[in-house]
C-alpha cells in the first residue's frame, strides 16, 4: 500500500477517534512532565508586594510554569512518535510477531496505571508542602522560623539555577515518557497495529502508526500543558485528583482486559442464543457499539463450534480491537467480521475490547439430552 495513503489514514484515525481513547490510557504519563521540585521565590519580594500585586504575581508564575512546561511536552510527543514510527516500522517488516498479546498489554496496563497513581500522590503530596512553604511566618503547622531578606536574596539565586537544571531532568525523564506510551496502546492503536502488519513493508507500517500519533499529538499537547498549569495554581489538588484516578482507570482496564477482576454475581438473563446451523456449527451475532457490546450476555451449547459474527456499524471506538480467546481481532469500521472457535467445555468465554473498558460474554451450557427435556 502507498505509505502516504497509510499515513492519511493514521492521521484521520487519530484525530477522530484516538484523541479520547489514547488519552484515556496514555494521558496519566503526562502527569509525569510535572516538574517534582519547581521552586518557588517567596519572602522579601512577596512580602513586601500590596495584594494586588501579589495576584498578578500569581498569574504571571503561571503562565511563566506553561511556557516553560512547553519543551517537556515536545519532548514527549516527540518520544512517542519516535516509538510509534519504531514500532510501525518493527511490524511492516516482522509482521504480527512483533505484537503484544493480550495479557502482556494488560500486566504492562496495570503497571502503568500503577506507576500513574504513584505519581498522583507524590503531586498531592507535594501540594500538601508547596502549600507550607507559601504560609505566612508563624503559620501554624508550619515551622520555618523567622524570614531574612538575605536568606530570600540567596533563595532567589538557588531558585534560578536549580529551575535551569530541573528544566534539562524533565526534558529527558518527558522523552523516556513518550516512549513509554508504546507500552500502553490503546483500542485505535491496536486495530492500525494489524494496519501496519497488513502494510507489508517499513515504510508503510511506519507511515501509519507515525500518522496515529501526529492525529492524537494536540489533545495530548493540551493536556500536558493544562497540568503543568494547574500543578503551579490553587487547583493543583484538582489535578492530582484528575491525575488519580486516570491511574486508577488504565490499572483497572488492564486488570478487566487481563480478566484478574473478580466476576461479582453472575452475568443477567442472555439477551441470545446461538442458532446451529445444518452443518452442526453454532452461530451468534454480536454488535459491537461505541457503548459496549449488545448482547452482553449469550448462551451457546459446549460441546460443538462457534462462529462468532461481530458487527459494526461506524464504530471508531476500543470496540473496533476485541481481545478473545488469547487473540486480537480487529473489526472494520462498519461491516462484520467471522471469528470461530472450537468447540468448547462448559463454562464462560469471557472477551472485551482492546482497552479493556468493555467486556462480553459466551456461556456454554450442557447440551439438552431427552433425558433433560422431559
Amino acid at each position: 500500500m502507498n505509505p502516504a495513503a497509510l499515513f492519511a489514514g493514521g492521521l484521520v484515525a487519530g484525530l477522530a477517534a484516538g484523541t479520547a481513547s489514547c488519552a484515556a490510557v496514555q494521558g496519566g504519563l503526562l502527569i509525569g512532565l510535572v516538574s517534582p521540585g519547581s521552586p518557588r521565590v517567596t519572602g522579601a519580594a512577596g512580602a513586601t508586594g500590596a495584594a494586588g500585586a501579589r495576584r498578578t504575581g500569581r498569574t504571571t508564575g503561571a503562565t511563566r510554569d506553561v511556557r516553560d512546561a512547553l519543551p517537556a511536552v515536545a519532548a514527549f510527543l516527540t518520544g512517542r512518535l519516535a516509538a510509534h514510527t519504531a514500532l510501525g516500522a518493527l511490524l511492516g517488516l516482522a509482521g504480527s510477531a512483533v505484537r503484544l498479546g493480550p495479557q502482556t498489554r494488560a500486566a504492562l496496563l496495570v503497571a502503568a496505571g500503577i506507576a500513574v497513581t504513584a505519581l498522583a500522590v507524590r503531586m498531592l503530596a507535594r501540594r500538601g508542602r508547596a502549600g507550607c512553604a507559601a504560609a505566612p511566618s508563624g503559620h501554624l503547622g508550619c515551622s520555618h522560623g523567622d524570614t531574612r531578606d538575605t536568606q530570600d536574596t540567596q533563595d532567589t539565586a538557588h531558585a534560578s539555577t536549580a529551575r535551569a537544571s530541573t528544566a534539562h531532568a524533565t526534558t529527558a525523564r518527558a522523552a523516556g515518557l513518550g516512549l513509554a506510551t508504546i507500552l500502553m496502546p490503546c483500542g485505535v492503536t491496536v486495530s492500525l497495529e494489524v494496519v501496519a502488519v497488513s502494510a507489508g513493508s517499513a515504510p508503510g507500517g511506519a507511515a501509519v502508526l507515525a500518522g496515529l500519533a501526529l492525529g492524537t499529538a494536540p489533545a495530548l499537547a493540551a493536556l500536558g500543558l493544562l497540568l503543568r498549569g494547574l500543578a503551579t495554581t490553587r487547583l493543583a489538588a484538582l489535578g492530582g485528583v484528575a491525575a488519580l484516578a486516570a491511574g486508577l482507570f488504565t490499572a483497572g482496564s488492564g486488570l478487566r482486559l487481563g480478566g484478574w477482576l473478580p466476576e461479582i454475581g453472575s452475568p443477567a438473563a442472555a439477551a441470545a442464543r446461538a442458532s446451529i446451523g445444518a452443518d452442526g456449527v453454532q452461530r451468534l451475532t454480536i454488535w459491537a457499539t461505541d457503548r459496549g457490546f449488545r448482547p452482553g450476555v449469550a448462551v451457546a451449547t459446549a460441546g460443538r463450534p462457534v462462529e462468532i459474527v461481530f458487527r459494526t456499524s461506524g464504530d471508531r471506538g476500543c470496540t473496533r480491537a476485541v481481545a478473545v480467546d488469547g487473540r486480537d481481532v480487529v473489526l472494520p469500521v462498519t461491516g462484520a467480521r467471522t471469528v470461530r472457535l472450537p468447540a468448547r467445555p462448559e463454562g464462560r468465554l469471557r472477551y472485551a475490547c482492546g482497552m479493556g473498558m468493555y467486556v462480553g460474554f459466551i456461556e456454554f451450557e450442557r447440551p439438552l439430552t431427552s433425558t433433560s427435556s422431559r
